[in-house]
């Protein structure tokens, strides 16, 4: 059987924009999830996810994978970014959006 930390490098470097959430974009199953989608949606641009509550190997181990302790993460190029917190600061500046837009078009 696959080690989980290699399932999730994969996910990570297979995917140039993926995020880690509660739920699924259709319906997010907490509010920090939601406003993630939100974020995203507003961006247009395509992205993978990956529903934890679905995976809970997965919501055990990405914390200490990426240093980070709570849900929803976005990766962007195999980079942590952050929560939605996060991502709607990033979201309100731009720089979110360029961040995207830059590893879609690569």
């Amino acid at each position: 059987m696959q080690d989980i930390l290699d399932v999730i490098r994969e996910q990570i470097e297979g995917n140039p924009v993926i995020l880690y959430m509660k739920g699924t974009p259709q319906f997010p199953q907490c509010g920090f999830s939601a406003r993630a989608i939100e974020v995203m949606t507003a961006i247009n641009k395509p992205f993978a996810y990956v529903n934890i509550l679905e995976a809970p190997e997965i919501r055990q181990k990405l914390p200490e994978y990426g240093n980070w302790p709570t849900f929803p993460q976005l990766w962007v190029k195999g980079e942590l970014v952050g929560g939605s917190d996060i991502l709607l600061d990033m979201y309100r500046s731009g720089e979110l959006a360029t961040l995207i837009d830059g590893a879609v078009a690569e």
